[in-house]
């Protein structure tokens, strides 16, 4: 009887097996495909890169926000938990605001479309927006420009607002997928400059 057991058992293993590694295998190829061909890539093109069909790819995603969400999932929460280590090893204020928004347009420049996700009316991609918003906004408003240390020292405008700067930056990356010569990060340099506090002359 132990042996019919565990060989009864064994296929049930062996299923959640491949299940787990045609999950991981979907979003290996799902993280870069979106990096070469956008968040609207056709999902054959993910399932041939994975190596599986098109239906394996829906059993486990069943709609393409749910895909785009399990890719970006951690990278949302690793740039979401920066905020507070740069904050507390960023010297002055202003710096960690800065290395945060690095964090931020890395993210957001290196996969074609993401940046459209930002926008409150993104259509299918509202889910995202959601998630997006709700976890890198908090991050945002900790940091110096949103929540005041950078401002008590004098060194940005104090009436930055940090979903104001999101969505800033969200629309000047948004140029560069459909421009080749547009550089987003020299105009978010531009606009971090601006928020800066000059001494008077």
């Amino acid at each position: 009887m132990p042996g019919a057991e565990h060989s009864g058992s064994e296929p049930v293993n062996n299923r959640r097996a491949d299940v787990a590694r045609n999950q991981r295998k979907l979003l290996e190829a799902a993280a870069v495909v979106f990096v070469t061909s956008g968040v609207d890539a056709p999902v054959r093109e993910i399932a041939a890169k994975a190596g599986v069909g098109v239906g394996t790819l829906y059993r486990h995603f069943p709609t393409r926000v749910e895909l785009v969400e399990a890719v970006f999932r951690p990278q949302v929460k690793a740039c979401a938990e920066a905020g507070p280590r740069l904050l507390a090893e960023a010297d002055p204020p202003l710096l960690a605001l800065r290395r945060w928004i690095d964090l931020f347009v890395d993210f957001l420049v290196t996969k074609q479309g993401l940046a459209n996700t930002l926008q409150p009316d993104s259509g299918s991609f509202v889910a995202l927006h959601a998630l997006f918003v709700g976890r890198l906004l908090p991050a945002a408003e900790r940091l110096p420009g949103a929540a005041g240390a950078a401002v008590a020292a004098g060194e940005v405008l104090p009436d930055i607002q940090a979903y104001a700067l999101m969505r800033g930056i969200g629309n000047l990356c948004i140029a560069g997928d459909e421009d080749p010569n547009y550089e987003p990060r020299l105009m978010i340099d531009l606009l971090l400059r601006g928020l800066e506090v000059r001494p008077a002359s």
